[in-house]
């Protein structure tokens, strides 16, 4: 075999491939053997039928056909190898020439992982949120807490905001009562807006037995987006009583004995999440500042690949679920298709660079992934999912996406090696000393790789 390598542009190759027809032998042994199972002539036992009376009855062309498709995809591998390509996706062939005999010519066009060249990110300087808790901040976790343990008491007055009352609905469109429109015994906290627009200013005022009658738009059921003529009637009211913030209230709600050190160990969880959201915005920051100083040309059939693909997960996937069409979820967007396909573009060009960078540094660096880092990583996307550990590594092995899974750890080593190299001061002019955090690399690895769907499967193609 013979192939020889032609760059179209950074990201796509047109490999030319010439095979001499003896080492077309396996493939033509193999494409007789196959015909040889799947038809029947008189005279000769299934299996049995000498080649020549396959030519004779069947064509050598019906023969050529099946030994070519046999053996295209091995000698395009081994001229990926040979040309030492990292190609993408599928290659699109082109059987130039097929002599009997003689020669088998084709092209494959295909794209490629485009050369990279890591540029330097040593002087990458970022700012981020200031780490700072209030006072107020304490104060409404506390609040939060104290919520959540809140009692109701029956009252004989007029409901009011904050108040929690039950109530009974009767929606209808046009003057007619919808089938799905009925609805008793509900409980809404006045204020909390978890219902219809304009229900809080119809129930607050009212009695038991009180009712009022309020037009809006309807967010869900057969009528959804529909103007309804919405009928409620209160059947009681309870106040909410919030406990009283003291010690009694800390032991009650927590481990603690008193209140300062209730609040002393609301302000430690804050300063944490914050920390946390510090180094998370650290990442984003420093990523972004890469991406710009890195060159990375994006292969087009990829790109489009990947936009076609979040159109058709989000069409039919995601607002499927919720009932919704593209065309109406682009309506409460304000977004026209012009502007959400634009929008998906860059959001799949950065994920696409996101990922080719990275790896390429990966390899500069020669980052490894260890079995713990990868059973961390699998622990951490498994709590995300839903799913047992178990169930989850069951399924990655099953998919065959481990490798996947190595990368993203990888990727987010490799992040954080750029994020430990960059200055990070905070909104005060401090510098920021960030922990080597690799798990928030990799959630922000993933969270802007995630804009390019598929993207990360099919580079591995």
């Amino acid at each position: 075999m013979k192939s020889a390598v032609e760059t179209l542009n950074p990201t796509r190759v047109r490999l030319s491939i010439e095979v001499p027809f003896e080492e077309l032998k396996d493939s033509l042994d193999a494409a007789y053997k196959k015909i040889n199972q799947q038809v029947t002539v008189k005279g000769f036992r299934k299996g049995k039928i000498p080649s020549r009376v396959i030519d004779q009855r069947f064509g050598r062309g019906a023969v050529l056909e099946e030994a070519v498709n046999d053996a295209l995809p091995k000698f395009y591998t081994e001229a990926v190898n040979e040309g030492e390509l990292n190609v993408l996706g599928q290659p699109e062939v082109d059987i130039t020439e097929l002599k009997d005999g003689e020669l088998l010519a084709f092209t494959a066009e295909v794209d490629v992982r485009p050369e990279i060249e890591i540029p330097d990110y040593s002087g990458i300087e970022v700012t981020v949120d200031a780490l700072e808790v209030s006072d107020e901040d304490v104060e409404k976790a506390v609040e939060q807490l104290r919520e959540r343990f809140a009692s109701t008491n029956p009252v004989e007055r007029a409901a009011a905001a904050g108040d929690v009352v039950t109530i009974d609905l009767q929606a209808k469109v046009e003057g007619e009562v919808l089938e799905d429109g009925v609805a008793e015994g509900v409980s809404y906290t006045i204020g909390s807006g978890e219902l219809l627009e304009g229900i809080d200013d119809a129930v607050t005022g009212l009695e038991a037995g009180g009712e009022a009658t309020f037009a809006s738009e309807l967010k869900g059921g057969s009528a959804e987006g529909k103007e309804a003529e919405v009928t409620v009637k209160v059947t009681a009211v309870a106040a909410r009583e919030l406990p009283e913030l003291d010690d009694e209230f800390a032991q009650m709600a927590s481990e603690f004995d008193t209140l300062e050190e209730l609040k002393a160990d609301s302000r430690k969880r804050l300063e944490s999440t914050k920390q946390y959201d510090q180094a998370t915005q650290a990442q984003e920051r420093v990523l972004e500042e890469l991406l710009k100083l890195a060159e990375v040309p994006i292969p087009e059939k990829l790109l489009a690949d990947e936009v076609q693909t979040r159109k058709h997960n989000l069409e039919h996937h995601q607002l499927g679920q919720m009932g919704l069409t593209l065309e109406k979820y682009l309506e409460i967007q304000g977004k026209t298709l012009e502007e959400f396909e634009a929008e998906t573009s860059e959001q799949a060009v950065k994920g696409i660079k996101t990922q080719f960078i990275l790896d390429e540094l990966v390899n500069k660096e020669k980052l490894n992934v260890n079995q713990e880092e990868l059973t961390e990583h699998l622990m951490r996307r498994a709590a995300s999912s839903g799913m047992s550990p178990d169930q989850f590594a069951q399924a990655v092995v099953e998919g065959g996406q481990v490798p996947m899974l190595v990368g993203e750890v990888a990727r987010g080593k490799a992040l954080a090696v750029v994020v430990e190299a960059a200055k990070v001061v905070d909104t005060n002019g401090e510098v920021v000393e960030l922990e080597d955090d690799e798990e928030a690399a990799e959630e922000t690895v993933e969270a802007t790789e995630a804009a390019a769907g598929d993207a990360e499967e099919k580079t591995e193609a």
